[in-house]
């Protein structure tokens, strides 16, 4: 039935016809990703680093535990990967959060 109807309603205007101009959407690329890292430190207590990655990066307290160990043996470990103002805001919330508190923690940025 709808081959029937498609037959005689004839060819469509726009095929075939070099006039007719077609857009395409550009392709649009992903967003590049930056690593948010807790550094390691000397004097900031084991339970702040765990209090921290458990209320800025959502994790539980076993997860925020074994990032921590990760933090304190290796010097550094990587907490997340977000967008760029994702990755900034949290950054500057652990900053702030740290210094309010007057811990000398270190969270930094970098692209993937």
């Amino acid at each position: 039935m709808i081959e029937k109807l498609i037959k005689m309603a004839g060819p469509r205007e726009d095929e075939g016809d070099p006039s007719v101009v077609v857009e395409t959407r550009p392709k649009t690329k992903r967003p590049p990703l930056y690593k948010v890292m807790l550094l390691n430190d000397d004097y900031t207590p084991m339970e702040f680093v765990v209090a921290v990655l458990e209320r800025f990066f959502g994790m539980n307290h076993a997860e925020a535990f074994e990032i921590m160990l990760t933090v304190h043996k290796k010097g550094l470990a990587v907490v997340g990967v977000f967008s760029h103002e994702i990755a900034e805001t949290k950054v500057a919330q652990v900053m702030d959060f740290a210094r309010r508190h007057q811990h000398p923690l270190q969270c930094t940025m970098e692209k993937e």
